[in-house]
């Protein structure tokens, strides 16, 4: 909240801030899905026993699993996000 107070002092639109920080956790997240896809791929050899009526690198399941996270982090950075644009930059500069 402070960083958002004082971003809004210092001029910038709140709609940026918004964008800013949902494209940054976005971005992290992609890189998360990336690595974990990378894993799951790699990994396969040790879950197949474990796996009934899917193949190990289904790439439906992977597609699904992987919007339904980016889709969970979406809203789990804008809900915030929002929030704290929606501040006034004094308080969240006297907040500390």
């Amino acid at each position: 909240m402070r960083e958002m107070g004082i971003r809004i002092a210092l001029g910038a639109q709140k709609h940026e801030l918004t964008r800013l920080f949902i494209s940054r956790g976005l971005a992290l997240v992609m890189i998360g899905v990336a690595c974990g896809v990378a894993c799951a791929a790699a990994t396969t050899g040790v879950f197949r026993s474990l796996l009934f009526d899917v193949s190990p690198v289904d790439p439906l399941t992977y597609a699904t699993v992987s919007i339904g996270l980016v889709v969970a982090a979406a809203l789990a950075t804008y809900i915030p996000a929002s929030r704290a644009s929606r501040i006034d930059p004094i308080d969240a500069l006297r907040a500390d």
